[in-house]
Order: structure tokens, then sequence, then C-alpha cells
């Protein structure tokens, strides 16, 4: 008799079927870890990347900007513009475009993202909003 090596059949199903217990344990603990990142990275992105570049506008010229394009490329006639700001424009975590409304004196603005579905509602991220684990004044 010649000795046989490698695995049976009931060998290699026992195997997968260990992976696919680990596997069910493990996977649901990840469902929509992915989403709460993309959420994080826009705040982040929100409440301090482009909140500073934003500031730093003001701080050289005295208003905020219209767009946030005049954040890369100079507007018009400004004198003090030391940009630009930012790398490149600001997209969300999701592809989208940022939206960006500056206040009728572009003495403040509104800086946000509406999220995985794109469309205004619950899903929106707003520099408006507070800034999870930071307490708020009383």
């Amino acid at each position: 008799m010649r000795a046989r090596s490698g695995f049976t059949f009931v060998e290699i199903l026992l195997v997968v079927v260990i992976i696919g217990i680990l596997a069910s344990m493990v996977l649901p603990r990840f469902v929509g870890r992915s989403e709460d990142a993309r959420r994080q990275v826009a705040m982040s992105d929100i409440n301090t990347s482009i909140a500073t570049a934003l500031d730093m506008y003001e701080l050289d010229n005295g208003i905020y900007p219209d767009k946030l394009d005049d954040l890369l490329v100079k507007p018009g006639d400004l004198k003090s513009w030391n940009g630009p700001y930012l790398k490149k424009k600001p997209v969300d975590p999701w592809g989208r475009d940022y939206i960006y409304k500056p206040s009728t004196d572009k003495k403040d603005y509104d800086l946000m993202s509406y999220g995985r579905t794109g469309l205004e509602g619950a899903d929106t991220i707003s520099n408006k909003q507070p800034v999870t684990g930071q307490q708020q004044p009383q």
C-alpha cells in the first residue's frame, strides 16, 4: 500500500465551515464603520482644514470669500489675497463638492456636506452642528 498525502474532502469542508463561522461573528462588527469614518472625515474637513483656510482668507481680506474656489484662485482685484489657502478643491468623502454659503455681510458662513444621500436632511454635516466629544457651553 502507498501512503497518500493531501487533505480529504471532509477536512477541507471542516476548515471552510470554521472560517464561515468566524466571519459571521466578526463581519457584523465592521458593517457601517466605513460610513462612520466618512462622516468623521467630513466633520474634520468642515471644522478644521477648510475652516482654517476660510479664516485665513478672512484674516487677510476682512471678509469671507464668495465661493470656495476663491481659496484657490485670486478673485478679481483683491490686493491682500495671500493664497492659495488650499492645495486643491475640497470634495467630501462621497465625492461631491462641499456646500458653502457666505452670510449676506460676509462675516460668517455655512459649510456643509449632504452626506451619503447627497440630499439635505438627516445626513447633513454642518459647521453649525456641535462637534462630537466636546463640552457644550452652559
